[in-house]
């Protein structure tokens, strides 16, 4: 799952599981069950713990040639990343989970500024690379911890068994999907996303027949993102309902019979969450059924009981 937005990434994490609440995903990241750390494209992702290492391995380093122009415009050369490293070291070394805001006061107790996109710049960096990855939630707040640490068990996959493996489960949660959509999603070139592709046995099986769900996905969710051609879910005239001005920021969608149809935003209270519909046309009396169920199943989630307003 991609995990540029925490309260998205838990919903999405959630949405693939029978009856997963806020709690449960919130324990499975405190317990080392799942990480989020920079893999594929070195953007964050949620991942099963005992494969960050491998994944960003593969394809996260892949993406740090990519980010030597901006390393550069930072002032970040090979002895300032060094030092960073060594500082998040000595910072973590005890054991305790450190804020992102004391980690970056660490870098600059110790000598390296973090001003501007330097300290968040440092944090993937050294992700990416293996060495640090995002721990339990603090007061709300996230935390960063040694990898190595955190995560002492870990599978150790290289080259083409680590590309077979992560084609597989690419193709079992996304498919039907091109060898150009692999090479997107993973941030690999098409020629190795090609290979991969044959490397692996796919069995083909009639499209089932069952209604689809409706569905409240979250912002930055793969329903959208894992495809480089999205057009089989989102229609063109509304890609930019989804991400206003090519922002980056994708907006959370409503989903009916496997199509994109508006988007939703969410006010969470203590006692009550308020969910916000935005269809891009009127909806029928049962799509309407259908998200205020999915409605009820978001309130399950959280806890709390949901009332929905529309636009």
């Amino acid at each position: 799952m991609q995990g540029q937005d925490y309260p998205s990434a838990v919903w999405a994490v959630a949405l693939r599981t029978e009856r997963a609440t806020w709690a449960d995903v919130e324990h499975a990241f405190a317990s080392a069950a799942i990480v989020r750390t920079w893999p594929m494209r070195g953007t964050l992702h949620v991942v099963p713990a005992e494969d960050a290492r491998w994944m960003c391995r593969l394809t996260g380093e892949l993406a740090l040639p990519k980010m030597a122009r901006r390393r550069a415009q930072l002032g970040l050369d090979e002895e300032t990343l060094s030092k960073a490293a060594r500082i998040f070291e000595e910072t973590l070394a005890p054991g305790a989970p450190r804020t992102r805001a004391e980690m970056l006061d660490a870098l600059e107790r110790g000598g390296v500024s973090p001003a501007g996109q330097r300290g968040y710049h440092l944090l993937a960096h050294w992700s990416i690379r293996g060495l640090l990855c995002f721990g339990p939630a603090r007061d709300k707040e996230q935390t960063f911890v040694l990898l190595d640490a955190w995560v002492p068990r870990s599978r150790d996959l290289e080259g083409d068994e680590a590309l077979f493996e992560l084609a597989t489960r690419y193709l079992a949660s996304h498919a039907p999907a091109t060898h150009r959509d692999f090479a997107w999603w993973a941030g690999i070139g098409l020629t190795r996303a090609k290979r991969a592709f044959e490397m692996v046995r796919i069995e083909a099986q009639p499209a089932s027949r069952r209604a689809l769900p409706a569905l409240l996905l979250p912002g930055f969710d793969e329903y959208l993102l894992g495809y480089a051609d999205r057009s089989a879910v989102l229609d063109a005239a509304y890609v930019q309902a989804i991400c206003p001005g090519n922002n980056g920021v994708f907006q959370p969608t409503l989903v009916i019979d496997g199509r994109i149809v508006g988007t939703w935003r969410r006010s969470v209270g203590a006692t009550r969450a308020r969910l916000r519909l935005s269809p891009f046309e009127a909806l029928g009396a049962r799509a309407r059924s259908a998200l205020e169920k999915e409605a009820e199943r978001y309130g399950r989630f959280l806890g709390v009981p949901v009332a929905i307003e529309a636009d």
